[in-house]
């Protein structure tokens, strides 16, 4: 069956260089990144669902829970989850150890969990105004791309900081993920970048960055609930057009939670005084419209007991995966 690519256009490559890099390498790296559409004579679901290290934040944050990030791959399975999205922090200073990346593969592979990519944060910002501060940020970024080699991984997830004015940011972000992406290339991995805050959470301004960074191993992780472009006063970018306009480079999607309206397929959390809501239906169909039959990452971040919150959003998104497959086989 054929595989659906989300990236940008090959028109939309740079020259030279990053054009050859596409062809090679960056090739496999689609592959890993995106599945295949499901055929339309049964009822196979339209996406996958994985899960996010952050929904389990609290719990890894709390020594006495006596979970780790090494159980992460036996707790996901435990949930009925088989794909799971790493976040550094929880590992920070593991990313060239290889004893300890070995026995986290290997609790990978006794569970059957896949891998699919780590989500960093913390080595800087690579749209640093500073040239050398910029390229001190990708350089940091170099470990955790052999880390998500090591470990199976198609992508790492970034974050397009900087500073300056809209069209500064851009240039400054695109120049940084630029130079990643053609590092990252060399082992076939994606860097992807996630709305997570400032000018990257207004989704026309993080495609155009994209745009303008012009490779294919660079594109988007939309995430549902991270449309907050300034929090005083609090400034919200639409979460649906936001995701439409960030799916045709996306290599992977967060189901972001928060509170839930019970009976319902709907989310939602409170800024400002105001209730933002996230309708998992039209939500999906968005991203499914696009052509993306890849992983959907669970990312709870509602109060109260994170297992519990990751169940009921599991929940949402099997119900969702059914009706929307029960309507293609019905239309097919």
């Amino acid at each position: 069956m054929p595989v659906v690519s989300h990236a940008p256009s090959r028109r939309q490559f740079l020259s030279s260089s990053a054009a050859a890099l596409a062809a090679t390498g960056l090739l496999r790296s689609q592959l890993w990144a995106n599945e295949a559409a499901p055929s339309s004579d049964d009822n196979s679901p339209p996406f996958k669902i994985s899960l996010a290290e952050w929904s389990l934040h609290r719990t890894l944050g709390d020594s006495s829970s006596n979970v780790t990030n090494l159980d992460f791959p036996a707790v996901a399975k435990k949930l009925g989850i088989e794909a799971i999205e790493y976040v550094n922090s929880f590992f920070k200073d593991k990313a060239r150890d290889t004893k300890y990346l070995t026995e986290l593969k290997s609790r990978c592979e006794d569970q059957g969990v896949k891998s699919l990519l780590i989500m960093v944060d913390g080595e800087g910002a690579l749209g640093a105004p500073q040239e050398k501060d910029r390229q001190e940020s990708v350089t940091h970024h170099y470990r955790w791309i052999d880390a998500a080699k090591f470990l199976g991984c198609h992508s790492i997830r970034v974050n397009a900081q900087s500073r300056g004015s809209y069209e500064e940011q851009q240039k400054l972000a695109a120049d940084g993920l630029r130079r990643l992406s053609e590092h990252a290339a060399e082992q076939d991995i994606n860097v992807i970048v996630e709305n997570h805050g400032g000018l990257s959470s207004n989704a026309k301004w993080l495609s155009e960055t994209i745009e303008k960074v012009g490779l294919e191993n660079c594109g988007t992780l939309p995430d549902f609930g991270n449309f907050f472009v300034s929090r005083d006063p609090v400034e919200w970018f639409d979460n649906y057009q936001g995701v439409d306009l960030l799916m045709p480079f996306a290599k992977a999607v967060s189901a972001k939670t928060h509170q839930m309206v019970e009976g319902s397929n709907i989310t939602y959390q409170e800024r400002g005084g105001k209730k933002y809501e996230t309708d998992y239906d039209r939500m999906m169909e968005i991203v499914v419209n696009h052509g993306y039959h890849g992983y959907v990452g669970i990312e709870y971040e509602g109060p109260g007991d994170e297992y519990e919150g990751i169940r009921k959003t599991k929940a949402i998104l099997d119900r969702v995966a059914a009706s929307m497959a029960e309507k293609a086989s019905a239309a097919g």
